[in-house]
């Protein structure tokens, strides 16, 4: 913020004070002539409907009675200066933002200087006129300084700086896990070839000790041989002595005999030479495989010591690294949360909170799966009602309503508006693949849209129901379908109907809605459109769901985390066992949603789910999405998410500070959640993202 101080001269005994500001406000402020030097200035600012009023303290260098020729030369300084005269300003502001707000910033802080030109000898001031003067602004500075510091900021104020601060963080968090994915890579690498050294190692030392047990043995076998090593070379040598030549020619009797003797001494003397020669290679041998297996290990010993250091090393760096992110993710999570408590406080939405419900109709996909069994760190976007239209009846809310002791007049009456009157439904209706059959006696018989186990005046509103929805096809002449597209006829059921069921369409016999299409489905979610929140006190709120008749009626798609192909749990699920994210996957998705929102036709076009093998496609991998958001602000891994809630809507969801709406959100997720994950509702968005 920017202030401007400067004197506008009315005349010698009074000057006036213009003070202008320029920032979050405007101000322009009109000086009062001061009083012994201390001057007040009062002035008004506008923006938007905000009052502010500045108090500007002047001290003024020289007084306007300061007589120098009544001062003792030895209690004053003179200082001449021609034409001017030096005046300081402190000036300082309150504002208050409309009505009981109290203050909520202070707008100016300056330290101006004021140039006064007149025509006279400028004298400084009596050192003790000075202290006084100095004493008396003292108290009221100090006050608003002390404001200064103590006044809150605005949530407006207060949403701006969180957002921003958001922002730096996931920033600085994506810059640090960019940084540190090369080296979790080179980590991991290092932390294999450690495994397969160790385990080479671990087999060489096995292979060392057999072959040191094997020279142990052979040492041994020398230890034998060593004395016929001795004598054989001993004989070798007397042999070589007493064999000559010579003397067998002189001492043979023939020349056969000669020959016979020197090919004996031949055969001898080379057995003797290779004896003694296997006997020396074999130490040899032995000596060198030991000295060989030894250095090997030694090797193989150094190199592990390296790569263990090595691997230390990189596990500091990561380890401070994934501490520092933690750390981040952590912040990130608690600004995210108090900045969707200022938006849900503008805006009148909330945050659901949901308690561990088991009534989802798959374990992994319910909050209390998700809660026990989820990996720290993952998140699962769980629906509110899957498969509906939202219109009408929700048959588990009226199970519920039921079990709250309404009667089915009651529930028919929240539902459509209404309460039932009686028509004459006689005669036949056009059933699709059977022909003609009795509306009441037959065709209502076999309605298989709710469970018989049911309580009876939920059986009564659903017998109503059916009959209003069938009766116009009757009345119209035309022919109703058996599925879900109109509802569900069985012939089976129709022969032999339970009995409850029976009591509750005879019950009823000839009651209808007038001028109401009577739809109804499952599970709503809570809400619907038709007739609003479907509660207790008929109020949504960040406990609705514990609220809800649906909840009372049972329903397992009140709160579902969906990964089917089908709303069977028993449908294909792609590979997928639970509907889990990892924090990296919930990135992919924001990552889409943002590619989705701010990128070209030709970069959109890619968007769909990694899992080829169910959906097959040329899709981005995860890397690519990531390189491509980043031009307009994705992020590497999700570490918080809020979603705001709204009038059975989900109204924005925020993930590591990015705010993307609810539809936009759905959207997204539908497109390129792997395997079968989805929010299966159409028409409509309202969901929560849960973080382990």
């Amino acid at each position: 913020m920017f202030f401007l101080s400067r004197p506008v001269v009315l005349s010698r005994e009074s000057t006036d004070t213009l003070t202008v500001g320029v920032g979050d406000d405007f101000g322009l402020g009109v000086g009062l002539w001061e009083i012994s030097g201390v001057g007040v200035s009062v002035g008004i600012t506008n923006s938007v409907g905000v009052g502010v009023i500045f108090v500007s303290f002047l001290l003024l260098l020289v007084p306007r009675n300061f007589d120098p020729k009544k001062t003792k030369r030895s209690t004053r300084a003179i200082a001449k200066v021609r034409k001017a005269n030096l005046f300081f300003f402190l000036d300082a502001g309150l504002s208050k933002e409309g009505v009981g707000k109290g203050l909520s910033s202070i707008l100016i802080l300056a330290h101006t200087i004021t140039i006064r030109m007149l025509n006279q000898e400028a004298i400084c001031y009596n050192n003790r006129i000075m202290k006084r003067v100095i004493l008396v602004l003292l108290i009221p500075i100090l006050l608003i300084l002390t404001l200064f510091y103590n006044v809150p900021k605005s949530s407006s104020d207060e949403l701006d700086d969180i957002t921003k601060q958001i922002q730096d963080l996931t920033s600085s968090l994506n810059q640090s896990i960019k940084a540190t994915q090369p080296l979790e890579s080179e980590l991991l690498n290092l932390q294999k070839k450690i495994a397969n050294i160790k385990g080479r190692l671990s087999f060489i030392e096995g292979d060392i000790a057999n072959k040191e047990k094997e020279i142990e043995k052979g040492y041994e076998n020398l230890e034998k041989q060593r004395d016929i090593l001795n004598r054989t070379i001993r004989d070798y040598y007397v042999k070589s002595y007493y064999n000559s030549p010579f003397l067998i020619l002189f001492s043979s009797t023939s020349v056969a005999n000669i020959t016979q003797v020197l090919a004996y001494q031949r055969v001898v003397t080379d057995q003797d030479k290779a004896i003694i020669t296997n006997i020396a290679l074999s130490i040899e041998n032995l000596e060198a495989k030991k000295n060989k297996l030894e250095n090997e290990k030694k090797l193989l010993s150094s190199a592990k010591i390296n790569l263990d250091e090595q691997s230390a090393r990189l596990d500091e760096v990561v380890s401070g690294a994934k501490a520092y992110q933690a750390d981040l993710s952590g912040k990130i999570a608690e600004l995210t949360q108090r900045q969707t408590e200022i938006v849900n406080a503008r805006s009148g939405t909330f945050i659901v909170s949901i308690g561990d419900s088991e009534l989802a109709d798959d374990y992994n996909a319910s909050i209390k799966g998700f809660r026990e069994q989820a990996p720290g760190g993952y998140f699962a976007v769980f629906s509110f009602g899957a498969h509906t239209h939202r219109k009408g009846m929700s048959q588990y809310g009226a199970r519920g309503r039921a079990e709250d002791g309404q009667s089915y007049k009651q529930i028919l009456s929240k539902y459509y508006g209404k309460e039932p009157v009686g028509k004459d439904t006689g005669g036949d209706i056009n059933v699709s693949g059977f022909g003609a059959m009795n509306f009441e006696e037959r065709y209502l018989m076999g309605i298989a849209e709710m469970p018989s186990t049911w309580n009876m005046e939920a059986l009564k509103a659903q017998a109503v129901a059916a009959r209003t929805y069938a009766y116009r096809f009757k009345q119209n002449g035309q022919e109703i379908c058996t599925t879900e597209s109109c509802q569900v006829f069985s012939s089976s059921k129709a022969d032999s109907p339970p009995e409850a069921w029976r009591t509750a369409v005879q019950a009823t016999k000839g009651e209808v809605i007038e001028d109401v299409v009577t739809y109804y489905s499952s599970t709503t979610g809570g809400f619907l459109t038709t007739s609003g929140w479907d509660t207790t006190d008929g109020a949504g709120g960040t406990n609705f769901t514990d609220k809800a008749y649906e909840k009372k009626g049972g329903s397992p798609w009140l709160y579902k985390a969906w990964y089917t192909q089908g709303y069977s749990i028993s449908s294909n699920k792609c590979g997928k066992s639970n509907p889990w994210l990892s924090p990296e996957e919930m990135a992919d998705i924001v990552n889409a949603a943002i590619v989705l929102s701010k990128g070209t036709g030709e970069e959109t076009g890619r968007i769909s789910p990694v899992t080829t093998s169910c959906w097959g496609g040329n899709p981005y991998t995860m890397d690519e999405l990531r390189q491509l958001a980043g031009k307009y602000g994705g992020i590497s891994s999700a570490s918080s998410a809020s979603v705001s809630q709204g009038n059975g809507t989900t109204g924005s969801v925020s993930i590591n500070g990015i705010n993307i709406s609810g539809t936009d959100f759905k959207r997204a997720f539908n497109l390129r959640a792997p395997g079968y994950l989805s929010i299966p509702q159409s028409g409509f968005a309202f969901f929560n993202i849960e973080k382990k």
